[in-house]
């Protein structure tokens, strides 16, 4: 008798998995285990910008313990606090993910991302093949030097609030108030969607 005549209907090599127990698998999935719910800014100027955004936005899904959730629309936008036209423009994007990571791990995950596309911090404001901020992690409002909750410059930076209102127009910075409100309150000048420029929600 070969292997394959022995396999019944009931073998699970060749049944096909009951909806049920994928929608317990997905449930289990997006659920994690108690998670929190984060906002992460992602930029780039150097490079293949969009290439990047979407490597980091893959490396941070590959993270044991994250789910991306949702992934902005692109915007072009001016370098921040350099003289315009000394660097490239920046591409930038949020995402929100679920994470049952603490903000510590979070964070070392974020600069691992940064270190695989070989970023370099050697000058303040300077170029970088990527950026990878925490802008804010559930409720939590920390002035911990080594992350800072929530990041204490998004309120004023529309390349942050742009995004993260197209993709959540509902959202707050904790301490600071609604979202919608902040970005209204700060010129948009040098921030530009980018309508012919997606990335992906990884699947």
């Amino acid at each position: 008798m070969t292997a394959s005549s022995l396999r019944g209907p009931s073998d699970p090599t060749v049944q096909p998995v009951p909806a049920s127990v994928v929608e317990q698998v997905d449930a289990a999935d997006t659920t994690l285990s108690n998670p929190r719910r984060a906002v992460v800014a992602l930029g780039s100027n150097l490079g293949n910008r969009l290439e990047t955004l979407q490597g980091a936005i893959d490396a941070l899904e590959d993270t044991p313990g994250v789910r991306i959730k949702a992934v902005s629309p692109v915007y072009e936008t001016e370098p921040w606090g350099v003289e315009p036209g000394s660097q490239p423009t920046y591409y930038n994007a949020v995402v929100v993910l679920k994470t049952t990571l603490p903000p510590s791990s979070l964070l070392e995950r974020a600069h691992a991302v940064e270190e695989a596309f070989n970023r370099v911090r050697d000058e303040h404001w300077g170029p970088r093949t990527l950026d990878v901020d925490i802008v804010a992690y559930a409720d939590v409002v920390s002035d911990d030097p080594q992350l800072t909750l929530p990041h204490p410059r998004a309120h004023e930076r529309a390349f942050v609030l742009a995004p993260w209102y197209d993709v959540d127009p509902e959202a707050a910075l904790p301490g600071r108030g609604a979202v919608a409100e902040l970005l209204a309150a700060v010129t948009r000048h040098g921030v530009e969607a980018r309508g012919d420029l997606e990335l992906r929600l990884p699947e």
